[in-house]
C-alpha cells in the first residue's frame, strides 16, 4: 500500500484515512482515560522532596556529632561546624517552604505566580544545600581515632 502525497504533510502530521492515523474512537495509546490532577502530582513531588530533605538532615546531624566528638584541635573543626550549621538551617527553611507549597492549590490560576516563585526559591535553596554539602564532604568528617596500647 503506497502513500499518496495527500496522506502526509511536510511537518509529519497525518490526515484521516492515512496509514498510521489513530482511530478517534479509541483512546490514545499509553495514556490513561482520566485526566491528571496536577495538584495531587505536585503534592506527591513535594512530599518526596521533604523525605529526602529529612534524610539529609539526619546525615548532617550525624556529621555534626562526629565533628564535635573530635576535638577543636581538628584542622577543619570550625569550618565544618559552620558549614554543617548553615546546611541544617537551610534544610529546615526548605522543609518549611515545602509545607507552604503543599498547602496551595495549583488549580487556582491566581496562585500560579506565588507558587512559581516559591518553587524557584526552594530549588535555589536546595542547590545551595548541595554545594554546602559538597564542601562538607571535601573537608572530610572523620570519626575520632582511638589509640590502643600494643598488647604484650
Amino acid at each position: 500500500m503506497e502513500s499518496g502525497p495527500d496522506d502526509f504533510e511536510l511537518n509529519g502530521e497525518l490526515h484521516p484515512g492515512s496509514p498510521g492515523f489513530p482511530d478517534a474512537s479509541l483512546p490514545p495509546r499509553g495514556w490513561r482515560s482520566r485526566t491528571i490532577n496536577v495538584n495531587h502530582y505536585a503534592n506527591k513531588k513535594s512530599a518526596a522532596e521533604s523525605m529526602l530533605d529529612i534524610a539529609l538532615l539526619m546525615a548532617n546531624a550525624s556529621q555534626l556529632k562526629a565533628v564535635i566528638d573530635q576535638s577543636p584541635s581538628f584542622t577543619f573543626f570550625v569550618p565544618l561546624i559552620v558549614l554543617i550549621s548553615i546546611s541544617l538551617v537551610l534544610q529546615i527553611g526548605v522543609g518549611v517552604l515545602l509545607i507552604f507549597l503543599v498547602k496551595y492549590d495549583l488549580n487556582n490560576p491566581a496562585k500560579h505566580a506565588k507558587l512559581d516563585f516559591l518553587n524557584n526559591l526552594a530549588t535555589g535553596l536546595v542547590f545551595i544545600i548541595v554545594v554546602v554539602n559538597i564542601f562538607i564532604t571535601a573537608f572530610g568528617v572523620q570519626k575520632p581515632v582511638v589509640h590502643l596500647a600494643p598488647q604484650l
